[in-house]
């Protein structure tokens, strides 16, 4: 569905887009990276707004969300598009695509809303593929349900402009970032992006009272030096060490075919790095592990949440968010 963009600017005989950091300056009748923002004669227009390709009632914890509210609901959209070229994309045939090579139905911000009330969800995550591709529609859904008590939820790789995070912000209950890595070197070989944009919006997200979490997908030989972890851990813990930090394991996928997966041994590395600077949650995903995402006390490491894959198996957290075995206060949405 075609809509006028906001977030652009007219230069001479060309548009510039704001909506990310790639900041795509379009001739007319072009597209930009994304493919998704058209200059027709010299106005921007979105070409996919209220698009879905991929709705589904998925539990929070899949976003991946542990917490807010967790063991709750989140209706779930995704579109096509995205300013990352990733070869190990989990959804390449949506991200990677054209318009016309995906099916979509429209789907209007209130028929949205309507949806997540019917399926009993707390909330609704735009996710699947990078929600900024589009965001006029994100943000005209985000402003309608918080008018009608839904939380909103944005799965993405933060690399949203300064504006258009600005704009959403107030609207916006919760983020997962996906910090694909700790050097420019990564970024710009694998996504085509920088590295920078992304750790400023992470920083401006938590001052921005979002609730966040952040994950990366650790992958040999690519991110998964000592070095990197370091940083990331450091980076993270020093924006907030309430942050839960999600390390998930990497299988072979799309054009990264030839690299192995993840050994669980790097991912209790980074774990452990992570505990001892002084993160309070941090988890293990796509790990054949007891105990890799469950929720523990920080302080004397009472099992809180235990989880069985995306779903709740037990939960001895009390309303007021305190451990019932020390009293610590516990970071969690409930």
């Amino acid at each position: 569905m075609k809509k006028e963009a906001i977030l652009y600017e007219k230069l001479d005989g060309v548009l510039n887009c704001h909506v990310c950091n790639r900041h795509c300056v379009i001739s007319n009748g072009k597209t930009g990276f994304c493919e998704m923002r058209q200059n027709d004669n010299g106005t921007m227009y979105s070409l996919n707004y209220a698009s879905a390709s991929s709705v589904a009632v998925d539990p929070i914890e899949k976003k991946p969300l542990f917490h807010f509210y967790p063991g709750s609901l989140s209706f779930s959209l995704g579109s096509i598009g995205c300013n990352f070229t990733c070869p190990y994309c989990q959804n390449w045939a949506i991200s990677q695509a054209y318009l016309d090579e995906v099916g979509t139905r429209n789907i209007l911000p209130d028929k949205a809303i309507k949806l997540a009330h019917e399926n009993h969800c707390k909330s609704i995550s735009w996710t699947y593929n990078e929600p900024t591709m589009w965001f006029e529609y994100t943000y005209d859904s985000a402003k309608m349900a918080q008018k009608e008590n839904l939380k909103t939820v944005y799965v993405t790789n933060g690399y949203m402009g300064e504006e258009a995070l600005d704009l959403i912000a107030p609207y916006l209950d919760a983020a997962n970032v996906d910090l694909k890595g700790m050097s420019n070197k990564f970024y710009h070989e694998l996504c085509e992006a920088r590295l920078e944009p992304v750790l400023e919006n992470i920083q401006t997200m938590h001052d921005s009272g979002i609730h966040l979490e952040v994950t990366n997908l650790i992958i040999p030989g690519y991110n998964d030096s000592e070095e990197d972890l370091k940083a990331l851990v450091k980076f993270v813990a020093d924006v907030g060490v309430e942050i839960p930090l999600h390390f998930t394991r990497f299988y072979p996928h799309y054009k990264m075919n030839q690299v192995p997966p993840t050994p669980v041994e790097t991912l209790e590395k980074a774990q452990k790095m992570a505990i001892d600077a002084g993160i309070k949650y941090v988890y293990m995903g796509n790990v054949p592990t007891s105990d890799g995402e469950n929720t523990r006390c920080p302080e004397c490491k009472k099992l809180l949440i235990e989880r069985d894959g995306f779903h709740i198996a037990a939960n001895n957290l009390k309303k007021d968010k305190k451990c019932p075995e020390c009293g610590a206060k516990i970071g969690i949405l409930i």
